[in-house]
């Protein structure tokens, strides 16, 4: 499962023996986290175990040997207990649901009253890093329909159910997922916020903090999956934006974007590179992966019946499954 090297979390708990976890995702020291889809896993032998977390604004879900025991909603600081489990080995797992664009959830840890830590098994050699926007953060996926509030779209989002975690969950893989809704390669969502595209969020621990990550040694993905361009040209462009045109808009994305792949694999160059793109911008990323030796994919059709016309779990599924085709 997961790697003894990853970040391990020994927070204070009470009442009970810190179970040590595990996790792949960017957290700093403090157990803060906010990039989507990060999860937190520990073993450990006994009857009973707590988990603990703090957040305004997360929904989490809490699985036991694989099985979904809990949905965590409510704000502040969350302790859930479960007993009944049996005496022998387990492994405890709080997942992320939803997406955190300016605020942060802190794991404050896992313990048991009658059992004890066990070690984690070997480490997981198999590492995907998933890199893009809001199809990638599972935006509203869970929804029965288009139209959406804000709050709707939040408590309706399960990066968890996102075609990245699909994917990975298959393949038994470890994964990271950086992604931040309505952000493109060098153009957001209708122009908004410029100047913070995800190349710029990428090296941040927090998504909306400008503090960068500490190195982590022990991530080395054998799969890089980037996918971004739909927020550089699903809308039209606005006076005073920095492009003239819609042509000197496609040169900028594919210049930052050859840049950005050269830039990721020059820390990675073990890492095979997956661009994924819709039909608007496939040749844009075509010319990307030309230069930079990565492989093109191309999505849909998709029902996109999720809030705002966003993917469904059932194109979740279809993307997984393209992906899967082309993934080492």
């Amino acid at each position: 499962m997961l790697s003894l090297a990853l970040l391990a979390f020994f927070l204070p708990v009470p009442d009970g023996t810190a179970i040590p976890a595990v996790s792949p995702g960017r957290t700093t020291a403090e157990g803060r986290f906010g990039w989507p889809g990060i999860y937190f896993e520990g073993r450990f032998a006994g009857d009973d175990i707590t988990v603990a977390v703090e957040s305004d604004h997360d929904h989490f879900r809490v699985l036991i040997d694989g099985s979904e025991r809990a949905t965590l909603t409510k704000p502040g600081v969350t302790r859930v207990s479960f007993t009944s489990l049996g005496r022998g080995e387990h492994v405890v797992r709080l997942e992320k649901l939803t997406e955190s664009q300016q605020r942060t959830s802190r794991f404050l840890g896992f313990s048991t009253r009658t059992g004890h830590p066990i070690a984690q098994r070997a480490r997981n050699s198999r590492q995907i890093e998933f890199i893009g926007d809001s199809y990638t953060v599972g935006y509203g996926n869970l929804s029965p329909d288009q139209a959406c509030t804000e709050q709707q779209v939040h408590d309706r989002t399960d990066t968890q159910q996102a075609f990245g975690a699909v994917l990975a969950k298959r393949l038994g893989a470890d994964y990271r997922i950086i992604a931040f809704s309505g952000r493109g390669v060098v153009r957001n969502y209708n122009g908004i916020v410029p100047g913070e595209s995800l190349p710029v969020l990428y090296p941040r621990a927090i998504p909306g903090e400008p503090s960068a990550a500490a190195a982590d040694p022990s991530w080395n993905p054998q799969t890089i999956v980037i996918n971004l361009g739909t927020n550089d040209f699903s809308t039209q462009l606005h006076p005073g934006e920095a492009w003239s045109d819609d042509a000197a808009l496609r040169q900028a994305y594919r210049q930052r974007y050859v840049a950005f792949v050269r830039q990721l694999r020059g820390g990675n160059p073990q890492a095979q590179f997956v661009l994924m793109s819709g039909e608007l911008f496939h040749a844009d990323v075509e010319a990307v992966a030309k230069e930079t030796g990565a492989t093109p994919i191309r999505f849909g059709p998709l029902e996109r019946t999720g809030c705002h016309g966003h993917p469904s779990l059932k194109d979740d599924q279809a993307m997984a499954d393209l992906l899967q085709k082309v993934v080492r």
